[in-house]
């Protein structure tokens, strides 16, 4: 009898695998390789070698190249040109022998004969402003790009050297061998772009009012391309959108101008003294030790003075900028400027800014507080900002990063008025783009192939210091604020992305060129995604550890997605290759939901699914040993068992063992539901997600529950939970708080939630 009653257990529970075994003998589905969401991404990464280690750190062998720079700059106001004679030494730190030097050209973007315009694809608009139509359809292309008037070597001896667009291939008189330097000089200039009308990243704005304009300058030297142990020479061309690869280096810059100029930059001023008046001395001294509030170096009423000088005569600011990528600087005889000290770890940075009158007065009061805002933010997560300041300058339909120094816009109207939009928009791209001072100017990562390690990670980060910025500077709110906007990073700011049509879509993980949404794809998915992990998936002590040693490892070194995905798992202990498969190399979209719910009863009599086994399977129902058996809500069965008890004391098999193996101290801890459920969730988005369920009761009470993304492991379509509860369940939501970018939430709520047409809910508000 011993042996038959095990026979039958054993046929009830796997009755179901020997039925699907009966049917594979007729027919048998062909093999499929391994397409499992949790598949490890070997697939997709690159094999760990000696330059960059599996767990995500740079190897034992990580090299790196460096190019000084050397460079005497003129800057001629009226004729809005810009002249150069640089000097650049190039240390091999690789293992390779070099033939050649890539240079950087990105200035013949702007020449007259650019290819970048012919690869669009554009039609006249209906409606546009006569400044673009006439730059884009009456006038001749605006010549920008770079006059290289001689490349010469130390002993002022020409060297061969070649343009492509917007490359230009050095030739070397021998082979660079590794540890070797090599220094060669180039002279050039070219003509400043109206960056307004262009909408270019750098250029000047013309003022008619007072005939001045404002310089913002950047991009505008030849630049060393990165030759790297994963690309070798990154000579992409750059044909507009995609940012910039470049080799960290030392720079010593001396620029000319016009003399009644304000001008900051990259790098320490070295010449301050010299270029200060005494008054401006005295402030700066000041501001140095001024940890509240700005303290104006320059005036407004003494910017506005300067506006009417247009002095002939020149001076020349000096800088030293060591251990940075690249060089930008500012310059106009509108500028107002102010500084404040900030304490970051145990040093006081700088945060300045420069900005003309039309800025005011919303630039005075929150620019340089933003910067500070960010400096302790963005150092709280990821390292010590290192350098000595952080400025911050205004610059009409801009925003634009480089060491140091940035360009912002938010510009009130002409009566000096602003609305919130404006406001919070400012102080939102100040933040983001002083934020770039840590990624990619520090962790520098290549912009020209993996836009996201930079507008990702930083717009992610930007929406940590908005909160700061509220909450440092509650008056920054506008009535009815609790907290500073920061939507950027909100799960549900992207699913109209996410949900959109999948033929102008692409992953992530796409050269920015290439992309149809450039914004949503390089900027939000990332932020978002990186949100989700950090406040859904692997909690914030997890993430934040994992993603500061990330930061810390790659301190101005070149880092790759594979690096920062790697890193993460090695830091936290946590498998995300489901995560970055899903949301990085695809456009899958979320979309988890209630399927079904079922409420059971425990009894001691047999249902129907033992009654059918045992008759099919010839057994008397006598001769099975006791059981626990649930009976499905809706069948006669049910409602005699629920007639029959309450709970799983009145199940007499449940009982008599609980009596047999557990003490009486043991009996204690024994829970005693008295409702069953089995939920089905189903899955008919692509991603997989830790499903997230809120768990209503009769009570009113409710109990939040997260099954990790795991729980799909082994059905990618529907899964099923059983609850034992000892309280009624009246409804469940899946996303309650719409954490995970869920696109379509008409199937997370069980019972299942009747909504209103915008018509009919049109007609309730207009009712009466």
């Amino acid at each position: 009898m011993k042996k038959l009653k095990y026979y039958f257990l054993s046929a009830v529970f796997v009755s179901a695998g020997l039925f699907a075994q009966e049917q594979g003998k007729q027919e048998r589905p062909p093999g499929h390789t391994n397409n499992n969401k949790f598949k490890q991404l070997y697939d997709e990464f690159s094999t760990p070698n000696m330059y960059r280690a599996a767990s995500g750190a740079p190897g034992s062998a990580y090299y790196q190249q460096q190019a000084d720079y050397k460079m005497d700059l003129v800057l001629d106001d009226q004729n809005t040109k810009l002249s150069g004679y640089e000097t650049i030494t190039y240390t091999n730190n690789s293992p390779d022998n070099l033939k050649y030097l890539w240079v950087q050209l990105d200035q013949n973007k702007r020449a007259k004969d650019s290819k970048s315009p012919l690869i669009e694809s554009n039609g006249f608009p209906p409606a546009g402003e006569p400044q673009r139509f006439v730059k884009d359809f009456l006038k001749d292309p605006f010549d920008g790009g770079f006059n290289i008037e001689a490349v010469t070597d130390n002993n002022g001896k020409p060297l061969q050297h070649m343009i492509n667009r917007t490359m230009m291939r050095v030739e070397l008189p021998k082979v660079l061998k590794s540890g070797e330097k090599f220094s060669f000089s180039i002279k050039w200039w070219y003509k400043i772009n109206d960056h307004v009308v262009d909408r270019a990243r750098s250029g000047y704005e013309y003022f008619p009012k007072d005939g001045n304009r404002t310089y913002v300058i950047a991009q505008f030297y030849p630049r060393m391309a990165v030759y790297s142990d994963v690309e070798g020479w990154q000579n992409s061309q750059f044909w507009g959108r995609d940012e910039f690869a470049l080799p960290f280096g030392n720079f010593e810059v001396n620029i000319t101008v016009p003399a009644d100029h304000i001008l900051d930059a990259t790098g320490k001023l070295t010449n301050r003294k010299d270029v200060f008046s005494k008054t401006m001395m005295e402030r700066y001294e000041r501001a140095k030790k001024s940890y509240d509030e700005p303290v104006l170096i320059v005036t407004q009423e003494e910017a506005e003075a300067a506006e009417k000088s247009f002095s002939q005569e020149t001076k020349t600011w000096k800088f030293y900028a060591e251990n940075v990528r690249d060089f930008g600087f500012a310059t106009s005889r509108k500028y107002i400027w102010d500084m404040m000290a900030v304490k970051v770890g145990n040093k006081d940075v700088m945060a300045v800014s420069l900005y003309a009158k039309e800025g005011n007065p919303l630039w005075e009061q929150w620019s340089t507080k933003a910067v500070a805002i960010t400096l302790k933010s963005y150092s709280r997560m990821t390292f010590d900002y290192p350098y000595h300041k952080a400025i911050s300058v205004h610059a009409k339909q801009q925003g634009m990063e480089y060491p140091m120094i940035c360009w912002n816009w938010g510009r009130p109207k002409e009566d000096g008025t602003y609305d919130d939009r404006t406001k919070y928009g400012m102080i939102s791209v100040i933040i983001h783009e002083v934020g770039h001072n840590f990624f990619p100017m520090i962790v520098n990562s290549d912009e020209r192939q993996w836009t996201w390690m930079d507008e990702g990670l930083n717009s992610f980060l930007q929406t940590v210091a908005k909160k700061d910025m509220g909450e440092t500077y509650p008056d920054v709110l506008s009535a009815g604020d609790k907290t500073f906007p920061a939507k950027n990073s909100d799960p549900s700011s992207i699913i109209p992305y996410m949900s959109g049509n999948q033929d102008y879509t692409a992953p992530i993980m796409t050269k920015g060129l290439n992309t149809y949404n450039f914004g949503a794809n390089a900027y939000s998915k990332p932020a978002v995604g990186l949100t989700m992990l950090r406040e859904t998936i692997m909690g914030r002590e997890l993430f934040d550890y994992a993603f500061k040693e990330y930061s810390q490892r790659w301190m101005f070194k070149h880092p790759t997605p594979e690096d920062f995905f790697r890193t993460m798992e090695d830091a936290s202990a946590f498998d995300l290759d489901w995560f970055w498969r899903g949301w990085f190399y695809t456009t899958d979209w979320v979309d988890i939901g209630v399927k079904d719910v079922k409420k059971y009863h425990v009894t001691s009599e047999p249902n129907q699914y033992i009654k059918d086994l045992a008759e099919k399977r010839g057994f008397q129902l006598e001769d099975l040993p006791p059981l626990v058996y649930l009976v499905e809500e809706g069948s006669e069965e049910y409602d005699e068992a629920k007639h029959k008890g309450t709970s799983v004391d009145d199940c007499k098999p449940l009982k008599e063992y609980i009596m047999d193996n557990f003490t009486t101290e043991e009996r204690k801890s024994i829970k005693s539901p008295k409702y069953f459920y089995n939920v089905t969730f189903e899955k008919p988005g692509g991603l997989v997600m830790p499903i997230i369920v809120k768990y209503s009761y009769a009570d009113g009470t409710s109990k939040t529950e997260t099954y990790p993304a795991q729980i799909w492991r082994h059905n990618d379509k529907e899964v099923n939970k059983a609850i034992a509860s000892d309280k009624e369940i009246v409804s469940i939501t899946v996303d309650p708080n719409k954490e995970t970018a869920d696109i379509d939430t008409s199937n997370n709520a069980w019972p299942k939630e009747i909504k209103q047409s915008e018509f009919d809910q049109f007609k309730e508000k207009v009712k009466g």
